[in-house]
């Protein structure tokens, strides 16, 4: 065989293999695609500044995790969420509260922060605490499993509420309730008025079942149950965000 057939025979080959059915395609993925869509927030939303809201031996002289988790009727053998755990402030008391029969997961959105806290979990030998990253619109909690869901300073730092709250709503447990701990403030200065926080719960299918002023916690405790169906994402109607004189009301 000449030089010159041998190397068509070659080429021949090699275009062959690229043609071959059998080996593997790489198809790129397409989770947008069919994800669901929910509508934007009609408010700023707040920058994370800092993982820690104030120093724990200042909170913990104003009682504030005791009182919170009296409030919010945790109990030892719960299984509860810390959602934008941070440093890991109720992390800690709501670990000693649920006891050995009991479990938390502690979240957070920055890898950073979580890396710490599970250091600080593995630290003071916590066993009964998991921790996991998130990520901004999703907490990531496996379904059915928790009777609390806690989220202390940080609601008003959620851009995408109704998708956050709907895929929240699964996690809970039949009976389970979700507390939220803010101050009665605008979103942009790191807080979220109560009439705002209820409606924008409400669009997704929530009850509010408690809402009681606590200055020891810097302003207000809220505490929702899931009620009915979960909305289907497109039918959710998202709150406008009032004027002076006006309460925020779902728009449309």
């Amino acid at each position: 065989m000449s030089t010159d057939m041998r190397a068509a025979v070659l080429l021949g080959l090699i275009l062959l293999g690229g043609c071959d059915a059998t080996q593997p395609r790489t198809v790129p993925d397409e989770p947008e695609r069919n994800a669901p869509r929910f509508p934007r927030a009609d408010r700023p939303v707040a920058t994370i500044v800092s993982a820690r809201w104030s120093t724990e031996e200042a909170r913990d002289r104003l009682n504030e995790a005791e009182a919170v988790m009296d409030r919010a009727g945790i109990a030892a053998g719960m299984t509860v969420a810390d959602i934008g755990a941070g440093e890991g402030y109720y992390t800690i008391r709501l670990a000693q509260r649920v006891g050995p029969g009991g479990r938390v997961l502690a979240e957070d959105i920055i890898p950073g922060i979580r890396d710490a806290l599970a250091q600080r979990v593995a630290r003071e030998r916590l066993d009964n605490v998991s921790v996991r990253l998130g990520e901004p619109d999703d907490a990531k909690l496996p379904a059915d499993s928790f009777d609390r869901v806690l989220m202390v300073h940080m609601y008003h730092e959620i851009a995408e509420p109704y998708a956050f709250l709907w895929k929240l709503r699964p996690g809970l447990r039949r009976g389970g309730r979700v507390v939220v701990v803010d101050a009665d403030r605008p979103t942009q200065n790191h807080g979220t008025p109560p009439a705002l926080l209820r409606c924008e719960f409400a669009a997704v299918g929530y009850r509010q079942v408690e809402m009681q002023r606590m200055a020891s916690a810097g302003g207000y405790i809220a505490v929702f149950e899931a009620e009915g169906p979960r909305p289907e994402p497109a039918a959710i109607r998202p709150c406008r965000l009032p004027g002076p004189a006006q309460t925020p009301g779902p728009r449309g």
